[in-house]
């Protein structure tokens, strides 16, 4: 049975610097594509490359030195992240410390050559035959990040408090929605916030998946944006693509979560998993990625059917307890062991002691098994019932001969006559075993066919149910993108509906326009100004214009220093409307150039966004208030002026 898994189904690139270097000028790279049979090769530049990439989405991007795609660790992290989420970075001439390819490339009889283009089709080869390792720079954790999509320094016309408010209410809002998506895909995670006025900050969610499980994209939405970012790991670590495959005893606990476990000859715990959605094929597959097992066991008695036939798909013996394991003694077996759930602790258990019962028959076998002989297999053999002198005998490929019997008297026979017979017993016992042994290799081969086709079959299948999957989650992320829109569009016709009842009601006021406002209406056109600044007064001339006579409105008339109020002035308006309290600087402006200042609240002013109209009453009510009060304001004045000059004079005499 091979001990690799094939990958001669994907798409594999391979990759090497054809010229340039990329720690200097932009490098040009010798490119293989290799799907299992065609080969392309062309020779591109960086930037195509990755184009190349991020189009095909490769199984596989092989090279023989990772660093010629990156001058140094940062640019390599930059680099693993922008490659698709089901690509993988390998370099196939090891991990920490590479061996030269060309020794590897023999190893593995793969072709050759010194040319990039060369080297790129030995690397492409070798990482389909799983040759390699991994390189990885995160973790299986993925942080999703909600936070604010705008500064909350202010609105335009909202108060900074409310302003604020809503900010920090549409990030909790967004904060619940990813939360119940993460519910709903049944994903475990935490969840840290930092609570500011109204709602929340921001949110971060560490969720133990990758991001291509995650039913979540990166987006931004006024003012919220999500941001997803996969959990770095502390270094860069390198995961080899086909793992030495040991014998081990394999651990079952079947059921609708059915959990398998990984044990040693020596006894150590090596893996477990459980699932709830593998079938039986997938378990297999899964068995023969990490071991070959030379034992099957389980926890009950009898052994269950499942237990059965994954033992017979290996042609493995079994064990199972004389009575079912109880739960303290099972505890007990595995307390120094890590598992998740209940099911992952049974079939170590089962794994577990079904070591203790063979315990001295493995450790004979491994122990007596001859330096250049595989230990596990005459282990194996032995568990499987044969005799251990006779495995160490086939292994070795001597045996005593077997007396002939003769009716006849015997007579001595010559030394050579002797080696003659043994050599011919030997090699019939050979040729005996030979024939087993090759009945056996092309019934384990036509299996392992069979095996490969109902994996290739699988993998096929769900690649086409990615597929779905990604278009499936695409749609409901457009549906919920047009939702909001649509949200957005009625909240946008409700405010226009409520503009055109104001413009109703101005149209009852004035049928034509504000040029009839003056002709005996007791109307007054209003000029709108959001803030006493310089920009709005600015923006509000730009918009609709100030003349000289007209009537201005400050909405928010506090902040304003000499230049604006001298600003406002050199417009000449007939009167100021305000809202809030006026800065003394600005008062004696306006008052020194005699344009009349007066509270808004005393006038009734109707409008609807820059247009605006007054009742001409009441700004003339306001006028002359200020009439009133320049004159007191004046004789205030004077009065303080003559007292002034006495007490001058009265000092002057005394």
């Amino acid at each position: 049975m091979s001990t690799r898994t094939s990958a001669l189904d994907a798409l594999v690139f391979g990759v090497d610097v054809q010229s340039g270097d990329v720690r200097g000028d932009a490098p040009s790279y010798a490119l293989v594509v290799f799907d299992g049979e065609s080969v392309e090769r062309d020779v591109v530049t960086r930037r195509k490359l990755l184009r190349l990439v991020a189009d095909r989405e490769p199984a596989i991007v092989a090279t023989d030195n990772m660093y010629e795609l990156a001058a140094d660790k940062d640019q390599l992290i930059h680099l693993l992240r922008r490659l698709p989420e089901a690509t993988k970075l390998v370099q196939v001439t090891g991990d920490e410390r590479p061996e030269p390819l060309s020794r590897v490339a023999k190893r593995h009889g793969v072709p050759y050559g010194k040319p990039a283009m060369e080297e790129a089709e030995a690397a492409a080869r070798l990482a389909a035959r799983n040759v390699g390792y991994e390189v990885s720079a995160f973790t299986d954790e993925t942080e999703i990040k909600v936070a604010r999509g705008r500064s909350t320094g202010g609105g335009g016309g909202w108060s900074e408090d409310r302003y604020t408010r809503r900010i920090h209410g549409a990030v909790k809002r967004e904060s619940r929605n990813v939360e119940s998506k993460l519910d709903d895909a049944g994903l475990d995670y935490e969840r840290e916030v930092t609570e500011k006025y109204g709602g929340y900050a921001n949110a971060v969610f560490t969720v133990q998946a990758r991001p291509e499980n995650i039913p979540i994209g990166e987006h931004r939405s006024g003012d919220t944006r999500v941001e997803i970012e996969p959990v770095r790991r502390d270094g860069i670590e390198f995961r080899p693509l086909a793992r030495r495959r040991d014998r081990v005893l394999v651990g079952v606990d079947p059921g609708t979560t059915t959990a398998v476990a990984l044990v040693g000859l020596d006894g150590h715990v090596l893996d477990v998993t459980s699932t709830r959605t593998a079938d039986t094929a997938e378990v297999i597959e899964w068995i023969i990625e990490r071991g070959r097992p030379a034992l099957v066991a389980a926890d009950v008695t009898p052994m269950p059917d499942t237990v059965e036939k994954i033992a017979a798909s290996f042609d493995a013996p079994t064990w199972a307890p004389d009575a079912d394991l109880p739960v303290d003694e099972k505890q007990h077996r595995t307390r120094e062991e890590g598992y998740d759930d209940d099911h992952q602790r049974d079939a170590m258990a089962a794994a577990l002691y079904a070591y203790d019962h063979y315990r001295e028959t493995i450790d004979r076998a491994t122990g007596e098994a001859p330096p250049d002989v595989d230990e596990g297999e005459v282990a194996a053999r032995v568990l499987a019932g044969e005799t251990l002198q006779g495995v160490l005998s086939d292994l070795e490929e001597v045996e005593e001969p077997e007396p002939e019997e003769s009716t006849h008297e015997p007579r001595e026979l010559t030394d050579e006559e002797r080696r003659i017979r043994d050599l011919e017993a030997q090699v019939e016992r050979l040729q005996a075993h030979v024939s087993d042994l090759e009945t056996e290799l092309d019934e384990k081969d036509a299996k392992l066919e069979e095996y490969e086709e109902e994996l290739s079959e699988a993998r096929r299948e769900e690649r086409q149910e990615a597929r779905e999957r990604r278009e499936v989650t695409q749609l409901e992320w457009e549906n919920d993108r047009l939702e909001t829109e649509l949200e957005e569009q009625r909240e946008r016709a409700d405010s226009l509906e409520e503009k055109l009842e104001r413009l109703k009601d101005l149209w009852k006021l004035d049928h034509s326009n504000f040029a009839d406002v003056s002709r005996g209406r007791d109307l007054v056109a209003v000029k709108p100004v959001d803030q006493f600044t310089v920009d709005a007064i600015e923006t509000a001339h730009d918009e609709y214009g100030i003349a000289a006579g007209d009537v201005v409105y400050l909405r928010d008339a506090s902040g304003a220093g000499r230049s604006t109020a001298e600003l406002l002035a050199e417009f000449d308006p007939r009167v100021v409307l305000r809202s809030g309290g006026l800065s003394d600087a600005a008062d004696e402006v306006l008052f020194d150039r005699e344009i009349p200042v007066g509270p808004a609240d005393d006038v009734t002013i109707r409008e609807v966004d820059e247009l605006a109209v007054a009742s001409e009453s009441d700004v003339e009510a306001v006028v002359e208030d200020w009439r009133d009060r320049k004159a007191q304001r004046e004789r205030e004045q004077k009065e303080t002026m003559v007292d002034s000059i006495i007490s001058e004079h009265r000092a002057d005499r005394d």
